[in-house]
């Protein structure tokens, strides 16, 4: 008759025991990590093929499921948000825009996504062009004058408290109407009376016929809220009186609005309701 194994030897039995099948859940995680990661790229490369041909882009764009598991996404076949987006789109006159489009409530069985001719329907879509200072400036620049000496232009959001200053400070009273979330703050980096200064030109963002209007309300030195000679002024006020058009965006969607989302970011956009894409299926969207 044996004798039992001794406590040190059971210990380390168990032990053993217990990193055998901590590896064996590692191992099976890494596997479905692999799956989820090989899995959605398959079908964003299908959703990219699909965006290309739909937005007439020179090049696949980038796409992104979000969300934390795939595939528990495609089990329901339902995807809370889906976003596309390619840099530096020339467009017109404008040479650095980016183009983007996020879905919500996607609708697809999985086959349909991972297939070269992917196809899906959309409960919402947000269409968008993101317009950076470069392009900005090279059009206030070509307006001659004391504006081709801008160096710089840069754009900001604009804070309530700004819009209160600049009335303070001697600006027009019709300045507090001014929504701060339909409003830039674009700050431009010129010579003045032989000085290098920044000059702020506050400005109304306004959508018409689908093209955003900077609109100039204000202007004065950067900062200090110092009024600027009036050649300066004037030129300023001239040459970022501005339409950027972006013509249509994305997928058709009529542009509604137009901000500031970021530093550095003019955007337009607008959007649209129970998209379909893929199968030749034209928007049937309705606009919101």
């Amino acid at each position: 008759m044996s004798s039992p194994a001794p406590p040190a030897r059971r210990g380390t039995d168990r032990r053993a025991t217990v990193r055998r099948s901590i590896a064996a859940v590692l191992a099976v995680g890494a596997v479905l990590v692999l799956a989820d990661f090989g899995t959605a790229a398959a079908a964003e490369y299908g959703i990219s093929r699909q965006m290309r041909d739909r937005l007439q882009l020179p090049e696949d764009p980038s796409v992104r499921v979000q969300g934390f598991s795939f595939i528990a996404q495609a089990v329901t076949g339902r995807y809370d948000q889906v976003d596309v987006s390619m840099q530096r789109v020339p467009i017109g006159s404008m040479r650095t825009p980016v183009i983007g489009v996020r879905m919500y409530g996607v609708r697809a069985p999985i086959a349909d996504l991972v297939g070269s001719d992917a196809r899906f329907r959309a409960a919402a879509a947000r269409s968008s062009v993101q317009i950076g200072p470069l392009d900005v400036r090279r059009m206030v620049v070509a307006r001659g004058g004391p504006a081709a000496t801008v160096e710089r232009l840069t754009v900001e959001q604009v804070e309530p408290d700004t819009i209160d200053e600049a009335v303070v400070a001697g600006g027009d009273p019709t300045l507090r109407g001014l929504d701060p979330r339909t409003a830039a703050l674009f700050a431009a980096e010129m010579p003045v009376d032989g000085a290098e200064t920044r000059v702020a030109v506050l400005s109304a963002l306004v959508v018409s016929d689908g093209a955003l209007r900077i609109v100039p309300r204000d202007v004065r030195e950067y900062g200090t809220g110092e009024p600027v000679p009036a050649t300066v002024r004037e030129a300023l006020t001239d040459a970022l009186a501005i339409d950027l058009d972006p013509g249509p965006l994305p997928l058709g969607v009529p542009a509604t609005t137009a901000s500031v989302p970021g530093p550095d970011v003019l955007e337009i956009s607008g959007s649209v309701r129970d998209l379909a894409v893929g199968d030749g299926e034209p928007s049937s969207g309705s606009t919101s």
